[in-house]
C-alpha cells in the first residue's frame, strides 16, 4: 500500500547507507543496498489514457517524441528548450548544432519535411497516426536568457504542432528572463543563469502552468508535497539491463495519497542532460514543481532516469557500447536507428513503465 509520506526509510537508507556501502568493496554491501534501493513500480489502476508528458532541454525532445509516438493514449505535451520531432535525423552532430544552435552551414530541418516523416512512419505502423494529436493540448517555453537553445528552435517546435494541433490548443511562452534550465517559481539559481542543476527561480510556476493547460482547470497546488516519492527498479522495463540503454538502475515516482486509493491520471517529466539523479541527485524530482500540483489534483508523476556512459562498459557478463557522457535522453540515436518510434528502446522503457502504473492494483 502507498503511504501518504515524504521520504521514507527506504529511501533515506538508499541515499545514505547505500554510498557508504557502495564505497565498500563487500559484496554483502552491494546486495543488500540493491535489494534495499529498488522496489517495484506499483500498480495503481492509473488513466493511461489521460497521460501527459514534459520536458526540459533533451527531455524537452523526449517528451515531443513520446508525444508524437503514442499519440493514440498521451492527450498532450509541454517542452522547455527544445525543438521539433526527429530534428536530429539520427545524426549527434545534427543535434549539437543544427538542433540547438542553428546556423548558415548547420541550418534547422524544414518543418515540412519532418512533418512528411512523422506521416510516413505512421504508415508504416512505427508512430501512432498522427489524426490523434488534432484535440490535444501543447505548452512551450523559451527562456530569454537562454544561449542553449536559439529561440528559432524553440519556434520551429511551435510551427511543427500547428500542422497537426489546433492552433488554439498551442501555447509558446517567451517573456521569462530565464536560463537554460526548470524554471520554478522558487527553487533552484538564479533566474538568468544556466548551470547545475538546470533548475531556475523565475518566480515563474512553469510547471503548473503547464500542467494547467495540458489538463484543463486544476485546484490549487497543496502548500507542501504530501504524498509519497518512490524509487523503483527501472531495470525491469528494459529486459533486465537498463544500463545497456543509457538509463539508470532505478527511476522515481511521485504518487499522491489520494492515488493509492483512487484512479489517477500520469504525467511523465523528462530530465535534461547532466540533470538525473546520478549528476544532481534529487534536486529535479522534489523541486521541479510538479508535485505540488500533483497532491492536488490526482496525478502520478512519473520521473524515469538517465544515466551517462561514455562507450564501452559491462553489467554482469553483458557488454554495451553508448556514447552520452551527459546522461541526455536519446532523440540523434545512440540507442538505435529507431529511437524516436515506438519501437525505440527508451521509448519502449517509459511506456512500460505507464502500463504498469494502469494495471488494475
Amino acid at each position: 500500500m502507498v503511504r501518504a509520506l515524504g521520504p521514507d526509510m527506504r529511501t533515506r537508507f538508499s541515499h545514505g547507507t547505500c554510498r557508504y556501502l557502495r564505497a565498500l568493496p563487500l559484496l554483502v554491501g552491494l546486495a543488500a543496498c540493491d535489494a534495499v534501493a529498488a522496489e517495484r513500480l506499483p500498480a495503481l489502476g492509473a488513466d493511461l489514457d489521460a497521460t501527459t508528458v514534459s520536458g526540459v532541454s533533451a527531455g524537452g525532445y523526449m517528451a515531443v517524441q513520446f508525444h508524437v509516438a503514442y499519440s493514440a493514449t498521451v492527450l498532450g505535451a509541454g517542452a522547455l528548450a527544445a525543438g521539433p520531432y526527429y530534428c536530429a535525423r539520427g545524426n549527434v552532430y545534427a543535434a549539437y548544432h543544427n538542433c540547438m544552435n542553428p546556423g548558415a552551414w548547420t541550418p534547422l530541418p524544414a518543418v515540412a519535411e519532418l512533418v512528411d516523416a512523422v506521416d510516413t512512419l505512421a504508415a508504416g505502423g512505427l508512430v501512432d497516426p498522427p489524426r490523434h494529436l488534432a484535440s490535444d493540448r501543447v505548452w512551450l517555453f523559451w527562456g530569454t536568457h537562454d544561449r542553449t537553445v536559439d529561440r528559432p528552435v524553440v519556434e520551429a517546435l511551435r510551427r511543427f504542432y500547428l500542422r497537426f494541433v489546433a492552433a488554439a490548443n498551442v501555447v509558446l511562452v517567451e517573456e521569462v528572463p530565464a536560463g537554460h534550465g526548470m524554471v520554478t517559481l522558487d527553487a533552484g539559481g538564479a533566474c538568468a543563469a544556466t548551470a547545475s542543476p538546470y533548475i531556475v527561480d523565475c518566480d515563474f510556476d512553469a510547471a503548473g502552468r503547464m500542467l494547467a493547460h495540458l489538463f484543463g482547470p486544476l485546484a490549487p497546488p497543496a502548500a507542501g508535497p504530501a504524498g509519497r516519492l518512490l524509487e523503483f527498479d527501472q531495470s525491469e522495463f528494459a529486459h533486465g539491463d537498463a544500463f545497456a540503454i543509457s538509463m539508470a538502475d532505478t527511476g522515481f515516482a511521485y504518487v499522491p495519497e489520494r492515488c493509492a486509493a483512487e484512479r489517477c491520471r500520469v504525467h511523465v517529466a523528462f530530465h535534461g542532460c547532466r540533470q538525473n539523479a546520478q549528476m544532481i541527485g534529487e534536486r529535479f524530482v522534489r523541486e521541479g514543481g510538479y508535485n505540488r500540483w500533483a497532491d492536488a489534483n490526482r496525478i502520478v508523476v512519473l520521473y524515469p532516469q538517465t544515466i551517462a556512459r561514455s562507450g564501452w562498459g559491462r553489467r554482469g557478463w553483458r557488454w554495451s557500447f553508448v556514447v552520452n557522457p551527459r546522461g541526455c535522453w536519446d532523440w540523434w540515436g545512440y540507442t538505435g536507428s529507431q529511437y524516436h518510434t515506438r519501437d525505440g528502446l527508451q521509448m519502449r522503457a517509459v511506456r512500460a513503465m505507464l502500463e504498469r502504473l494502469a494495471a488494475p492494483r
